[in-house]
């Protein structure tokens, strides 16, 4: 018999989770030669959309009466993904996440009390800039995409405390990643269309990175966003430059440098030192 939600660490959830998401953006990566970023991650978006469709197959008499709530959490989905991926084609990566982590920073802040709360924002920040390479690299357009997808990064976060709040059955995830779908496979198709040749074996492995990327994180995210604060769930964002260190070691042996180290440290501590009365998510809104 499996633990009530209740008794499940919200931080292993999202470990799992993050583990799936770079495990997925390894993948993908391969795949950007082949297709191109931008259709790599409408296919993602889209094979996410027809996964969840299969496993769970929401009834209007289900999703209606918070459908708009659900088509907005699909749009920023949708935008969230594209803007990144678009901002990569300009800017060096440690440049791009750096301003988007800027999103969830500030959701973060905003729920923080007293000074306690404070700090544990500002170790978060701190350990993050150490892991990520800020450079006077980039251009003006790679820099507002990277500052949009930290924007629609925040809007995720709250949106996805709304939805986590209203949909226990987690269908609302299905019908977001529906609406994302439908809004992104124009411009995949479109892309493909235009491509002089069409490389199936890497249209076929964007079905796993949407499994893997789409599917498997975002429903854990609905379940922690279930466990605990909006504003909590915002700090654990941290946890995914770690996370992501820890893949580049055991899967690209990539060891990290010095101060790259001293940011996982100060970003766990971050994460360990975090205030513990803090109402679920469940209570907020």
């Amino acid at each position: 018999m499996s633990a009530p939600a209740g008794n499940r660490k919200p931080e292993v959830l999202f470990f799992v989770g993050g583990v799936s998401q770079y495990l997925g953006a390894a993948l993908a990566y391969v795949l950007f030669d082949q297709l191109g970023a931008i259709v790599v991650v409408c296919l993602r978006v889209v094979f996410a959309a027809v996964i969840l469709s299969v496993l769970r197959r929401p009834r209007w008499s289900d999703v209606r009466c918070h459908l708009r709530l659900y088509a907005a959490f699909g749009i920023v989905l949708a935008g969230m993904n594209v803007c990144f991926y678009m901002s990569l084609d300009r800017l060096p990566l440690g440049n791009a996440v750096a301003m988007e982590f800027l999103g969830p920073v500030l959701v973060a802040a905003s729920a923080a009390r007293g000074l306690r709360g404070l700090g544990v924002v500002f170790l978060a920040v701190v350990g993050v800039l150490l892991l990520v390479d800020l450079s006077a690299e980039g251009t003006g357009l790679g820099a507002a995409l990277a500052l949009a997808a930290g924007a629609l990064w925040a809007g995720y976060i709250v949106l996805g405390s709304r939805v986590a709040q209203v949909d226990p059955a987690r269908l609302g995830l299905t019908v977001a990643m529906v609406v994302g779908g439908f809004a992104l496979a124009p411009l995949g198709a479109g892309l493909l269309a235009a491509s002089s040749s069409v490389v199936w074996w890497a249209v076929a492995l964007a079905a796993v990175t949407g499994l893997l990327s789409n599917v498997v994180p975002y429903s854990l995210d609905q379940r922690v966003l279930r466990l605990i604060s909006r504003g909590r769930f915002a700090l654990l964002q941290a946890m995914l430059p770690v996370i992501a260190s820890l893949i580049g070691v055991v899967a690209l042996q990539q060891v990290p440098s010095l101060r790259e180290t001293l940011g996982i440290v100060l970003v766990a501590g971050a994460i360990a030192a975090r205030p513990t009365r803090v109402a679920p998510a469940l209570a907020h809104d």
